[in-house]
């Protein structure tokens, strides 16, 4: 049986890695250059700022290194949708993705605001 916060693990690593691969059919041209290294910047940061997460050492460490891991989901959640109206991409990939990071942004937002609640 696995651990849960394992499971969330594995699922920012694999939005990182499926961004970076949406990423290199975007490449090319000025606009699809900017934004796909955005994505790639904040599609990876929010993993790693969630295993940063897992190592904390206290509740309101946990909760602010999880709030950074958030708000790069939120950016790539806005650099996906500047892709998808420049229509830069696979389309069906974009809405997986987009799909993928409204699903973590809401997961992350919740455990941050359980992790806050127990602490008070």
């Amino acid at each position: 049986m696995s651990d849960k916060k394992y499971d969330l693990e594995d699922r920012l690593v694999l939005f990182a890695a499926n961004s970076a691969r949406f990423c290199n059919d975007v490449f090319g041209s000025p606009a699809g250059d900017y934004y796909a290294h955005q994505l790639l910047r904040s599609a990876g940061s929010s993993a790693l700022n969630f295993g940063e997460a897992q190592g904390s050492s206290s509740i309101k460490d946990y909760c602010h290194k999880a709030s950074i891991s958030l708000k790069e989901l939120k950016e790539s959640r806005v650099n996906l949708k500047i892709l998808f109206a420049l229509s830069l991409g696979n389309h069906e990939k974009s809405a997986v993705l987009r799909n993928e990071c409204e699903q973590l942004i809401a997961i992350i937002s919740t455990i941050i605001k359980n992790k806050s609640k127990s602490q008070n």
